[in-house]
């Protein structure tokens, strides 16, 4: 029954947010700029799933550049970044709730603000007053990743590593399965 219930989540975020990305104009030049990308990931039993536009880095200045320090940005392009939690999670300690939220960030030098908001929007209209939870965490010196990418790794039965990563930064934020 609870895969079942699973399934039925994870259809219905899914179709919120394709109805919510066809709602929005659709032109040739926003696929090719930032296409829209999905990740899911299982822990333990429970299903965790993004979607998120991919904007490119094209030689210019991302963090402390296009994307200010100190600044909420949306975390990728267009639409907000959704997240849906099929079961309830901890999010750097703190218990979040199973449910659909926004992903937002406010990136620092030294360290980066993870924002879990409880509305889903378009593009820059991000309302502070929906803010869930807000954990700061460490960025890392990577690899160049010219389109931002969210993936996850260190995965085990009991949690793992969401991870931002895009140009030469990259930001881990742990995920643990709630008692």
């Amino acid at each position: 029954m609870k895969t079942y219930l699973i399934g039925i989540l994870f259809a219905a975020a899914t179709l919120f947010v394709t109805q919510n990305s066809f709602a929005q104009e659709r032109t040739t030049d926003r696929v090719w700029a930032s296409p829209n990308a999905s990740v899911a990931q299982t822990i333990g039993l429970t299903e965790i799933y993004l979607t998120y536009g991919r904007p490119s880095v094209n030689d210019r200045q991302i963090f402390g550049g296009l994307v200010p320090f100190n600044e909420v940005w949306r975390t990728g392009a267009n639409e907000s970044t959704a997240v849906v939690f099929s079961d309830d999670v901890l999010i750097e300690g703190e218990l979040v709730p199973e449910g659909t939220y926004s992903l937002y960030t406010i990136p620092g030098e030294g360290e980066w603000t993870i924002i879990i908001n409880n509305k889903l929007s378009w593009g820059t209209q991000y309302d502070a007053a929906e803010d869930f939870l807000r954990v700061t965490v460490q960025p890392e010196e990577s690899f160049h990743m010219e389109q931002m990418m969210i993936y996850f790794e260190n995965i085990t039965n009991e949690g793992g590593h969401l991870v931002i990563h895009w140009d030469t930064t990259k930001v881990p934020l742990r995920i643990e399965l709630a008692e």
